[in-house]
């Protein structure tokens, strides 16, 4: 495989792992990627008196004369309890305003989604095989025809302004697919969130240590920066579909042991 130097020429030949011959499996990729999403799922619950922190009291409905509302024109409901021995709103009910929920969340409900480790570990892999399926990567981006996985140079994980890295992704003829993610796209759905813009993911750089070229790729749209040990399956291949990526000699020598499962046992 073609390694290219930062401006964009081919500088030697490197041996690819083995884990970048691994096949696809979109099956197995979406589900570690829906497990992923899970645990960043907040627990919600709601307060085991809210709707009864009340004055609110049912009297009856023929317990007695006084305050039980026969022949009043009213509904006999709990109702709040006013001054001067009136009854007010009906509350305590879940059809009622301001009463409680009929079916509220639940705290102790488990929705984080498990997967085994080797299990993950295999998604993780067919995600990394995926990235050097050019069939599969010209389904959503749009590179210049060199072979992928692109890989690049070490001296690029030393680049810290974004300046310098946009005119290295230019010369590595993927500014077409990097221009395409800096236009934000509103999201749709309710009003208070429909200014929120959401920007294309692009390219991915994956290096050895994630140094100063964290801070160079931070501030581009589109652009995600991660060392080989922070690798993710909604990383390598976000909506289950695989990613444009550039990877660094170093990142190539160490992802093997990255990924194994006995190491990302003790990342989860």
């Amino acid at each position: 495989m073609d390694a290219y130097g930062l401006d964009g020429k081919v500088s030697r030949s490197v041996n690819m792992p083995q884990v970048f011959s691994e096949e696809f499996r979109p099956d197995l990729v979406r589900r570690a990627l829906l497990s992923e999403q899970s645990k960043r799922f907040q627990p919600q619950g709601h307060s085991l008196t809210a709707g009864f922190q009340t004055t609110a009291v049912y009297v009856g409905k023929y317990s007695a004369a006084y305050r039980r509302g026969r022949h009043m024109g009213q509904a006999i409901r709990p109702r709040q309890k006013l001054g001067g021995g009136a009854m007010g709103d009906v509350r305590r009910i879940p059809s009622a305003v301001k009463g409680h929920r009929a079916h509220p969340h639940k705290i102790e409900t488990i929705l984080r989604e498990d997967i085994n480790n080797k299990e993950y570990s295999k998604a993780i892999r067919s995600a990394i095989g995926g990235c050097s399926n050019a069939g599969l990567i010209t389904q959503n981006h749009e590179f210049g025809g060199k072979s992928l996985p692109l890989v690049v140079d070490d001296k690029l994980e030393s680049v810290s302004k974004a300046k310098e890295l946009m005119s290295i992704i230019s010369a590595l003829g993927m500014s077409k697919d990097l221009e395409k993610s800096h236009k934000p796209k509103l999201r749709s759905g309710l009003k208070r969130s429909g200014k929120s813009r959401h920007f294309r993911n692009s390219i991915l750089i994956v290096s050895k240590s994630a140094g100063n070229i964290l801070k160079a790729g931070r501030n581009i749209p589109g652009v995600t920066v991660c060392s080989v040990d922070e690798l993710t399956v909604s990383k390598l291949a976000p909506g289950a579909l695989p990613r444009l990526s550039i990877w660094t000699e170093g990142a190539l020598s160490a992802v093997e042991a990255a990924v194994s499962p006995e190491k990302l046992k003790n990342r989860r």
